[in-house]
């Protein structure tokens, strides 16, 4: 569930800035190196390319499920990015590689040497919670403790943004000011690798190579031929942001940035680290039987239910939990009872009561700028795109969420204040006189109502691009072409054809899909 929450929350920021009208280049793929790979496919009994190939087509299954729309899958397993690693590898290769021996303590899950001060009673790996191995080898070093000055001046107050959120800059900050020590390149025990150039003896170390697979992601759109580091720029690097989880925060804010440095090529401008996921409380893992399947939530639940409570219920950069009770209690407070029940309402009482010729479609007398006495929800529409939008430009993905969210609690409000079902009753009542014009400022009312909910379909895309699309397509518009500049109020204009009702997102109404841990219990919330 962790590599599908940074997946769904990068999709996001892609999705949002390209209704900003930004070119934009999404990157997702896999890292297919190293011991922990090789290991994998041997339990399995097949190669490691095999094993490989199988694990890329159920990623790329479950980002289709999930709606994710990337632009790159790059496998650093391809042909072109070992090129692109032979190449970087060279640049740094004369001035900052040399050889030597290691002893320490290694972890096969993280692939790397642990300190032995962070070490856990055993000699434990603090997120394996596996003894490490000790090993002694003969390898490449890259000699990162050369670019201590320059990573601090870089990390400087200055360049604050490069690092997020507050606590991920401070906790680099702090490797960094402790003192740099050289880092290995190679294996020399490690076939499943993409070999040294320099000494086929040994293969690269699958974090320097799979780091480089950024790189490799852009430069392989120019064919194989012009796969080089010359023509990074032109490929649209630096990359505006890097979204990983925090437990792989040093390999991309301390290592990447100083091999970028010793290659002559510029850092990435942001990396941002989310935080862990628990269930029920509790560390998610096979011994407790409570991993979480996203395939297993989204065959349940749809896509855009997923996606909605991770970016809602978790502060983008904090650690989050997953309650089956309160995963159901959120998607139906909000995308079920919350936007899809207003405009089911909504839609109904206009169709029953806005002035339309029998069998003809229902279209709208007086747009939404036209309408008098909007100011209250025009206003509140306002604020809540502006607050959406910088939520956006900052990451803080659950506040753009909430925007949304309290613009449609505004527009309820309304509804319950005006109560319009009352002004069409009175106005069935009695025929004529001072009630046919409350019945006219009713349907003003309904259609201010409207142009709210568009407002927030428009804000939510980036989160449920499904769900906002058929809202949209209730209101006869299409989300194809759909910009950040339609959260203006105004969208629905005279004229717009309106469909007739249908539900847009059905209440959840079903038993749990995923396991409690072994001895404990869901926390269901009250319905």
């Amino acid at each position: 569930m962790g590599s599908a929450y940074s997946t769904i929350a990068s999709d996001v920021i892609a999705r949002y800035q390209r209704l900003q009208g930004k070119r934009v280049r999404f990157v997702v793929g896999t890292d297919e190196h190293g011991e922990k790979i090789a290991e994998a496919a041997a339990a399995r009994g097949l190669p490691p390319q095999a094993h490989c190939d199988q694990v890329v087509e159920q990623y790329k299954e479950l980002w289709q499920a999930l709606d994710i729309s990337y632009d790159t899958f790059i496998r650093t397993t391809d042909e072109v990015h070992a090129r692109v690693v032979g190449e970087m590898m060279s640049r740094v290769w004369d001035r900052d590689v040399y050889r030597s021996e290691y002893r320490g303590w290694y972890c096969v899950g993280c692939e790397e040497y642990k300190d032995e001060l962070e070490l856990e009673p055993g000699h434990a790996c603090p997120i394996h919670r596996k003894p490490c191995e000790l090993r002694e080898e003969d390898n490449y070093f890259f000699a990162l403790s050369k670019y201590q000055a320059a990573l601090e001046d870089y990390l400087a107050k200055d360049n604050a943004a490069f690092v997020q959120p507050a606590s991920d800059r401070n906790e680099v900050l702090s490797w960094v000011k402790s003192g740099l020590r050289d880092f290995s390149i190679s294996r020399a025990n490690v076939k499943w690798g993409i070999p040294v150039p320099q000494d086929g003896a040994q293969t690269v170390y699958v974090w320097f190579d799979a780091l480089v697979g950024y790189l490799t992601a852009l430069l392989q759109l120019r064919g194989p031929e012009k796969a080089t580091l010359a023509d990074l720029k032109a490929s649209g690097w630096p990359a505006s942001v890097h979204v990983i989880g925090k437990d792989i925060l040093r390999f991309h804010a301390v290592y990447w940035p100083a091999m970028l440095m010793a290659a002559g090529l510029p850092p990435p401008r942001r990396v941002f680290g989310h935080g862990f996921l628990t269930k029920d409380g509790l560390k998610m893992g096979k011994s407790l039987g409570n991993v979480l399947d996203p395939q297993a939530l989204v065959g349940a639940y749809g896509p855009d239910a997923v996606r909605f409570f991770f970016m809602r219920e978790i502060a983008f950069g904090s650690d989050g939990d997953f309650s089956e009770g309160r995963f159901q209690d959120t998607i139906n407070a909000s995308l079920a009872n919350g936007l899809g029940n207003l405009l089911n309402r909504t839609l109904t009482m206009l169709w029953k009561n806005a002035p339309a010729e029998p069998g003809q479609p229902l279209c709208l007398a007086r747009g939404a700028a036209q309408v008098p006495g909007a100011t209250r929800l025009a206003g509140a529409a306002e604020r809540a795109a502006q607050a959406a939008q910088t939520a956006y430009e900052d990451l803080c993905l659950h506040q753009a969420c909430e925007a949304a969210v309290g613009l449609i609690a505004d527009a309820n409000l309304l509804l319950s204040e005006l109560q319009p079902w009352h002004t069409f009753k009175k106005a069935r009542q009695t025929r004529g006189g001072g009630s046919e014009e409350e019945k006219a400022a009713a349907i003003d009312a309904l259609v201010a109502v409207l142009e709210t909910i568009r407002i927030a379909a428009v804000l939510l895309h980036p989160v449920v691009p499904r769900l906002a699309a058929r809202v949209l397509e209730q209101l006869g518009l299409d989300a194809s072409g759909l910009r950040w500049s339609d959260a203006a109020w105004g969208g629905l204009a005279a004229g717009q054809e309106l469909r007739r009702p249908e539900p847009v997102f059905s209440r959840i109404q079903r038993d749990f899909v995923t396991e409690p841990a072994r001895g404990g219990a869901h926390n269901r919330a009250a319905a």
